[in-house]
């Protein structure tokens, strides 16, 4: 009879918990925070989109004014939804980055990511435009579009368009000019950099983008300008916390002190700040720190989302209404405010008798109801008949894998690596 052979710790746990950048951060029920499908993310990413929805529907385009009791205090809670940008961008920069790390040493790394993000983004980036002149031209919204600011902003320049004398003229096209803009230089970077390298460089990032605020104030600069280098430092926190998982703090635990780092740091800010102006933009410390500490309280709700899509309590965000909204986020983002002002001139038509919308709350709802329907339904429509043809082209950088079959695990060719498993899951989300 044979003797057993005991098996050293470290081999063992090489077995048990694969130190691979996909696959080493483990909970306590060993399973991956880095997998295949995230859906937990999907549901954060619906979350920011719906806060941006909320505060165009309700808070940015009537304010307070004339309002009182429920329905100023619903209105109010909808005066922060600007936030969502912030979530997006450093949930964006948490996957993209993770997505070049986990791609760099390919041959075709940059062929590869730039391919992919065209299929991505232009298709539906340029349809809109399209949109947006064959909207005003018609005189079916209330809106003046210039051939110049089009012309800036078919190269992702809609959030410097004031530079050239050009006043903004479809504001939610400035933070995809900030994303482009990133993503033109950010891949250079993690190719060239270590993983903590990549780290240093986003809190490079960071330090400079808050010391350009302070620049900017001193110098009499918009509070509200969504210049890149005032702007990209939720893209780069977002990318530090790809950085961080993919290491070290990779753990349940290490994840957990990362999550509440974020939140503590956050909070202190916040506290110490808000005596000094900190929750203003017109105030020093609101224009150069208010910025920072939204990301990192963001930093610590996607950490959060990590935990929790691992844990028995997954299902609090695993939703099926909020994934399908984080799902086809990107056309709700990019039309919504179109289709608000489509609805404003529909209605004015059908009902010119309508009492202004402004100090009637069932007259908001019934506009952000009928808006943010057809936003959702052409959305849906979008995403399913004209963006998924073009994301389907993808699987020719994917080695054999089929994207469009990817998430039922059909493959031809060969069986990924969970690397390329996790890649092509993240693209399709994102």
């Amino acid at each position: 009879m044979g003797t057993t052979k005991k098996i050293p710790w470290r081999k063992l746990r090489t077995i048990y918990v694969s130190d691979s950048p996909i696959t080493h951060s483990k909970t306590v029920n060993s399973e991956p925070f880095l997998r295949a499908r995230m859906p937990e993310l999907d549901s954060i990413r619906g979350i920011a989109v719906l806060l941006v929805l909320f505060y165009h529907g309700f808070g940015f385009a009537y304010g307070l004014s004339g309002l009182r009791g429920i329905g100023r205090l619903f209105v109010a809670a909808t005066l922060g939804g600007w936030v969502g940008v912030n979530l997006f961008f450093v949930l964006s920069g948490f996957l993209i980055t993770g997505i070049l790390l986990d791609t760099k040493a390919r041959a075709d790394y940059y062929k590869r990511f730039y391919f992919r993000r065209a299929l991505r983004i232009l298709p539906l980036y340029y349809a809109v435009l399209c949109l947006l002149v064959v909207l005003t031209r018609a005189g079916l919204i209330n809106r003046h579009v210039s051939w110049a600011f089009l012309g800036l902003s078919s190269i992702y320049m809609a959030n410097v368009t004031e530079l050239f004398g050009i006043p903004m003229q479809y504001g939610v096209l400035w933070s995809l000019g900030v994303e482009e803009h990133f993503y033109l230089f950010w891949p250079i970077a993690v190719r060239l950099l270590s993983r903590r390298g990549i780290a240093i460089a986003g809190t490079i990032i960071c330090i400079m983008c808050t010391s350009l605020r302070s620049l900017s104030y001193v110098l009499g600069g918009q509070a509200g300008a969504g210049y890149t280098w005032l702007v990209a430092d939720g893209l780069a926190m977002g990318a530090v916390l790809a950085s961080l998982i993919r290491g070290p703090l990779g753990t349940c635990a290490g994840i957990r002190n990362v999550m509440w780092a974020a939140f503590a740091s956050s909070v202190f800010l916040f506290a110490v700040g808000t005596p000094f102006g900190i929750l203003s933009a017109r105030h020093f410390l609101g224009m150069a720190l208010r910025p920072i500490a939204i990301n990192l309280f963001f930093v610590g709700i996607i950490s959060m989302a990590l935990r929790l899509g691992t844990c028995p309590w997954k299902t609090i965000l695993n939703l099926a209404p909020l994934r399908f909204v984080g799902d086809i986020s990107y056309c709700v983002y990019l039309i919504h405010m179109l289709v608000f002002e489509l609805v404003d001139h529909v209605l004015a038509r059908l009902n010119p008798s309508l009492p202004p919308g402004r100090e009637h709350i069932a007259v908001m709802a019934l506009r952000f109801f009928a808006a943010a329907s057809f936003t959702i339904g052409l959305a849906a429509l979008s995403r399913r008949y004209f963006e998924n043809p073009f994301l389907r082209l993808k699987a020719r950088f994917d080695n054999g894998v089929d994207v469009s079959t990817s998430r039922s695990s059909k493959l031809i060719g060969q069986t990924p690596s969970p690397a390329e498993d996790l890649q092509t899951a993240l693209e399709i989300a994102r």
